[in-house]
């Protein structure tokens, strides 16, 4: 039984599995859209979006927490800058997922995350 148990495991080691998703978030925040698998995506969803409420909040102690987790300061300061005061008066849900289809090598569910009411590119 698997009570109690939290997150996804991905077949990766801790360390692995904290590196990728630190960088799938470093990323996602830098670029606003990422492509991915569908398993990846939603386990850094909830992270992605604890970010985004420390962002809304604004202060030194929110910066300090949320740089442990994204990997390049200019996207620390891109998220508290401009999407922080983007999502102020959203109350949550901030990234959605489109269903692209299978990735051709191994027929892994590909899509897209990307943060709701982005700025077209």
């Amino acid at each position: 039984m698997r009570h109690q148990i939290a997150g996804r495991r991905l077949h990766r080691s801790t360390s692995q599995r904290k590196a990728l998703f630190r960088s799938l978030i470093t990323e996602l925040f830098r670029h606003e859209r990422i492509e991915t698998t569908e398993a990846k995506a939603k386990a850094i969803r909830g992270d992605a979006e604890k970010l985004i409420t420390l962002a809304k909040r604004g202060d030194l102690h929110a910066r300090r927490l949320a740089s442990e987790t994204i990997l390049d300061p200019e996207v620390t300061k891109q998220l508290f800058e401009k999407l922080g005061p983007r999502y102020k008066e959203r109350p949550g849900g901030y990234t959605r997922l489109f269903k692209v289809g299978p990735r051709l090598g191994d027929a892994a569910p590909i899509v897209i995350l990307e943060l709701v009411d982005r700025e077209a590119a």
